[in-house]
């Protein structure tokens, strides 16, 4: 099984343990003397497997993203850059929308709202910045589609 197949099994993994949650709690309690549509018992018989199952899944994953390289880089360190380049791009982006919002005056006497940061120069930075995170990321998918999943 390739990297990116293990990591779509995951995603439905949780997917499913999300829904067999919500089957739990809509058959929690029930009126006296009625039966709930679906046995608890046997949705968290479901749910107790689903979760070991993503739990070795999540290992599997974990395992083969640290040993897998590319160009001396752990798929493990491609990833903690990738989750980092998305926080301070997130943060970027929200600076600059920030500092392009001058309110416009009606009156001469309304008060003035200068920005503090270069726009043009902050949004050429996001720019880069997004960019390079695209780059990372086919990087990383193209990764994951020709790595074997450590088992």
């Amino acid at each position: 099984m390739k990297l990116a197949e293990a990591l779509q099994e995951r995603a439905d993994l949780n997917r499913r343990i999300q829904q067999l949650q919500g089957r739990l709690n809509s058959n929690a309690v029930v009126q006296e003397g009625e039966r709930p549509p679906e046995s608890p018992k046997e949705l968290l018989r479901e749910l107790d497997g689903c979760i070991t199952q993503l739990e070795a899944l999540i290992g599997q994953i974990n395992l083969t993203n640290c040993r897998t390289e590319l160009e001396g880089e752990s798929l493990t360190q491609l990833l903690a850059r990738r989750d980092a380049l998305k926080l301070k791009l997130s943060a970027y982006r929200d600076l600059a929308y920030s500092a392009s919002q001058l309110a416009h005056r009606g009156t001469r006497s309304e008060i003035k709202l200068l920005s503090t940061v270069d726009v043009k120069a902050v949004q050429k930075q996001v720019d880069g910045m997004a960019h390079d995170l695209r780059l990372l990321d086919n990087r990383i998918q193209a990764a994951n589609w020709t790595t074997e999943l450590i088992t």
